[in-house]
Parts: C-alpha cells; structure tokens; sequence
C-alpha cells in the first residue's frame, strides 16, 4: 500500500469537512469539562487549512503536513493548536520531500507525531488527554500493512474512547475537575478520532478493505 501527496491533501479536506459536521457537538463535549470552544476554535484552524492547501504549491506529503500544521499553530486557539500543529509538523518533518511513501513511513511519522504531542502537552498515556487515542492508533498503523480494516479500526477506537471517558484528567484545564472529570469524554481524543477515521477511510479506498467480508 502507497501513501501520496493527493491522499495526503484529501485527507485534511475530508477531516475538515467531519471537523465542521460536529463542531457543536466537540464545543459541547469542552463546555463540560473545558473552556468550551474545542469545536470552534479546530473548526476554523481546519478551514484555514484547507484555504492555504487550495492556494496550492506544494508538491510534497511532508510539504502539506508542516503547512497544516503551521496553519493550525497559528489559528486555533487553547490547546488544541499548538498540540494538533505539533503533530502535523512533526509528520511533515518526517516526510519532507517525499511524494509517495509506503505505509511503514506512514507509520513512522504518526510515531513522531505522538511523541510531539507527549512533550508540547507534557503529557503521559492515562492523563485524558488526545495522547490517550493517539497513541493506541500509532500501534494500530503499524500492524496494517497489508491494509486496513475498517471495523477492526472503528471497534477499536470505540473502546479506546469508552477507556479514556472512564479517566480521571490530570492534564489542561479538565484536571481542575478532579473526579468530577471521569465520564465525560475528552474533546481532543473525540476530534482525533473524526481525524483518525478520515485517514483510515481514505487508505481503506486506496487498497485496504472495509471489514465487511469479516
């Protein structure tokens, strides 16, 4: 399985347009246990993104990622920017000037990209925070070679946000909570999921398989 620079840019076109489908609800979501404009604040980060992209010239997967992630550095609010913008820049600088990759590369930059996000947000697996999905779908990249299951992927994710719902937050705002942060889900790891699940829908068109046969 190939990953290339139009996928790469389908991607981010596609995570912004589920980004924008569940704004309210992410802006619900951190009204409960955060500032409450998670889903505003990434919802115009994603949209000037894909503003920058349209204006095109960039001819590289590592090129699209590090402008995304620039884009969302500078746009989004709160957290979530300088943590999403991380990320991406991180991916970017792990496929600077590569056009076509193999889905081990692929892998390789998500692996960058969770360590980003672990040193920007200080943060650790089981603090609830985005890094609690991020990590269990870095493991779940490398094991698809051979292409992607999307329900394996998609049961897999719902677990993972039911694990993460049921923490205590020890990070952002949230921890101010206490235990009173336990059942809610984290905005961060429910945006990540919309990004996530693009992704994976994309490769899935592109030689993966949907599960169905399972």
């Amino acid at each position: 399985m190939r990953f290339t620079t139009e996928q790469a840019v389908a991607w981010i076109k596609r995570a912004n347009e589920r980004i924008q489908e569940n704004r309210e609800y992410l802006t619900e979501l951190d009204q409960a246990i955060g500032d409450g404009d998670h889903g505003i604040n990434l919802a115009r980060g994603f949209r000037e993104a894909v503003t920058a992209l349209d204006r095109g010239g960039l001819d590289d997967i590592g090129a699209v990622f590090n402008q995304t992630g620039m884009t969302l550095l500078s746009k989004v609010g709160g957290a979530s920017g300088p943590l999403y913008g991380t990320a991406f820049i991180k991916m970017g600088g792990a496929l600077k000037g590569r056009r076509e990759i193999a889905f081990s590369d692929l892998a390789q930059a998500i692996d960058a990209a969770v360590e980003g996000i672990g040193m920007r947000g200080k943060a650790q697996p089981g603090d609830k925070t985005m890094l609690d999905l991020w990590e269990p779908f870095a493991g779940f990249i490398r094991g698809c070679e051979h292409g992607v299951d999307l329900k394996a992927f998609r049961d897999m994710c719902e677990n993972e946000l039911e694990r993460i719902k049921q923490l205590q937050a020890r990070r952002g705002r949230a921890s101010f909570l206490g235990n009173r942060s336990i059942g809610h889900h984290d905005p961060g790891a429910v945006s990540s999921w919309y990004l996530f699940d693009t992704l994976c829908a994309i490769l899935s068109e592109s030689g993966g398989h949907d599960g169905d046969d399972h």
